[in-house]
């Protein structure tokens, strides 16, 4: 009798556990997360649509061969003089607008690197968040870390790189960074959510910028303290630099724009790659 309660007692606790996985997956599972986020109408809010505004693009759109798969689109913005030197950009959850774009320009011609701004939509854009939120849904890892490799294969065996990205593309940033190894030089995140296994994380051949907003409900400061501590843990280098803005206050043509904040950001980002 003992022994049957006792495994009763295990399935149940079995049953709820898994229960309780399936409702917090957005907080335990940083694949996850921020798809989880996207159908989050709090979220949602957060982002209102981007303001138009014009940009004078110097760079151009190319297309790469996707091995087994369909070819993909990115920004290349080429550096004034010769060098091997990369920076990988990931877009927002807005798409590869002409405000990554521009992103790109500027990197380029600041820092002497190419820099190819990856899009991980597959052309597609959101013009508002519900959009941006089933576009950042529908988006398959397999398919961006596809999309990520083929980027490397496409700027040469020579070429070294660094990863930049915000919010959903700060995550893509550090997940670029795992997935080229040794060929990275240095990471940049915006927001965005890391990843939480140490094993993973040991991997790391870089040490990693976060920008943080404290500000931010969504990439909080336990989200970030976590991350930290897991970095720390496997033995891997991180800054955070922590600013009293929202969720993408770097973005300009986001009405929650932090002009202070982000030209803060922008020096410190700049500080960093320039030692890579």
């Amino acid at each position: 009798m003992q022994k049957r309660f006792l495994l009763l007692s295990c399935l149940l606790l079995c049953l709820f556990a898994c229960k309780q996985t399936e409702q917090n997956v957005m907080c335990h599972d940083p694949k996850a997360a921020f798809a989880e986020f996207g159908k989050d109408a709090a979220f949602q809010d957060m982002h209102p649509s981007p303001e138009e505004k014009s940009f004078d693009l110097t760079g151009k759109m190319v297309r790469f061969a996707v091995a087994g798969q369909d070819s993909a689109n990115a920004y290349l913005a080429k550096a004034p003089k010769k060098t091997n030197k990369y920076i990988l950009l990931y877009h927002e959850w807005w798409g590869l607008n002409d405000y990554i774009k521009n992103e790109a320009d500027y990197w380029a011609k600041t820092l002497n690197v190419h820099v190819l701004a990856v899009d991980l939509y597959d052309g597609k854009l959101a013009k508002n968040a519900e959009e941006a939120g089933k576009l950042m849904g529908e988006c398959k890892p397999e398919r961006a870390n596809s999309i990520i490799t083929a980027s490397a294969v496409f700027a040469g065996k020579k070429a070294d790189f660094r990863t930049m990205g915000w919010c959903f593309g700060g995550g893509w940033s550090l997940k670029a960074a795992l997935l080229l190894k040794d060929k990275t030089k240095a990471c940049v995140m915006y927001y965005g959510m890391p990843e939480e296994n140490i094993d993973v994380l040991k991997t790391l051949a870089s040490n990693v910028v976060f920008i943080h907003a404290s500000k931010d409900r969504w990439i909080n400061d336990e989200v970030v303290q976590k991350f930290e501590t897991n970095m720390k843990t496997a033995g891997k280098g991180l800054q955070v630099y922590r600013y009293d803005a929202d969720h993408a206050f770097a973005n300009p043509s986001n009405p929650k724009y932090n002009e202070v904040a982000a030209k803060a950001a922008r020096m410190v980002v700049n500080d960093y790659l320039k030692k890579y």
